[in-house]
């Protein structure tokens, strides 16, 4: 008898509960839980009658009625929405048929914004639509809590993850090894799949090892990596992730980092290596929700071959 009363297995699964239990009370098409990552509008779950929207699916955040409710341009319900002039010429409404929407935004505990909970329809609504905002208000402070309390579990998993993987350290260095860095390259890839988070990978390869190992024996070429690994690890966050990758190619994967950070942590990166007198080519790329971290890896990985083939020309 109280077997359907039991608390939800997952986060994932709670919100895509809530998403069916809204578009049975409500009605309307689509109904969405969004991150927002930047530019990206992430689907994180929906309950889809028609629009052929799925999770995992990426939008422009700018293009949507919800960056215009967001900021405060746009009314949180619009019964027949094409009457709204700031939703009329948001691009999405030119992809998509769009009569009716509802939107509130989902924030985390220091009030910034984390993503959505909204819906759409192809027909306008009755006026009486605006009675249901108010459980669409508290669903989302309810997804709210769910998150602050989730993500604070991942804070505690990344450290636990960390402890175990001491075993997987590079003696040289005292970095990661690779099946150290592929290990916490997957558990990191799993939470941006689950939360929207965003993540960067560089690699660093040195210009000089080999020269060095045959100019002035292997005793210094050691020297030269540990080296190499200490100005990384000086410069990364404790949450990031340094690691030997073999030889003398290094990988930083940059946890929850936009863009932005991950050019200003390049250039920490190169200032550090050249304070040491080290040469080396860096190469760095962001997670695309589309592909995941490995994309991004192999990206980081052609342009520091590339950069490095540049300046041996």
């Amino acid at each position: 008898m109280l077997n359907n009363l039991l608390p939800f297995s997952s986060f994932e699964e709670a919100a895509q509960e809530v998403l069916v239990c809204l578009s049975k009370r409500i009605g309307f098409s689509l109904w969405l839980m969004t991150r927002v990552e930047g530019d990206d509008w992430i689907v994180l779950a929906a309950q889809d009658n028609g629009y052929g929207v799925t999770r995992g699916q990426v939008f422009n955040w700018s293009d949507s009625f919800c960056y215009h409710m967001a900021k405060g341009e746009g009314p949180r319900v619009a019964p027949r929405s094409a009457e709204v002039e700031v939703y009329a010429k948001a691009p999405i409404a030119s992809q998509l048929v769009i009569n009716a929407y509802v939107g509130v935004p989902i924030c985390r505990a220091d009030g910034t914004l984390f993503g959505t909970l909204c819906a759409i329809d192809p027909q306008p609504q009755s006026d009486t639509l605006g009675e249901e905002l108010a459980i669409v208000e508290v669903m989302a402070r309810i997804f709210a809590t769910l998150l602050d309390g989730e993500l604070r579990l991942q804070e505690e998993a990344r450290v636990l993850e960390r402890i175990k993987a001491e075993a997987l350290i590079d003696e040289l260095t005292g970095l990661y090894n690779r099946r150290g860095w592929n290990q916490l390259v997957e558990a990191e890839e799993q939470r941006c799949r689950r939360f929207g988070h965003s993540a960067g990978a560089v690699i660093v390869d040195l210009d000089d090892l080999k020269r060095v190992n045959d100019l002035e024996g292997h005793a210094a070429g050691d020297e030269l990596l540990r080296a190499a690994a200490q100005a990384l690890k000086e410069v990364a966050r404790a949450a990031d992730v340094v690691a030997r990758l073999g030889g003398d190619e290094f990988g930083i994967l940059a946890v929850e980092m936009a863009p932005p950070g991950i050019e200003d942590l390049v250039a920490r990166i190169e200032s550090a290596l050249r304070d040491r007198e080290i040469n080396a080519s860096a190469g760095w790329a962001v997670r695309d929700p589309r592909y995941g971290i490995g994309h991004a890896i192999e990206e980081a990985d052609s342009r520091m071959y590339h950069f490095k083939k540049t300046k041996k020309d």
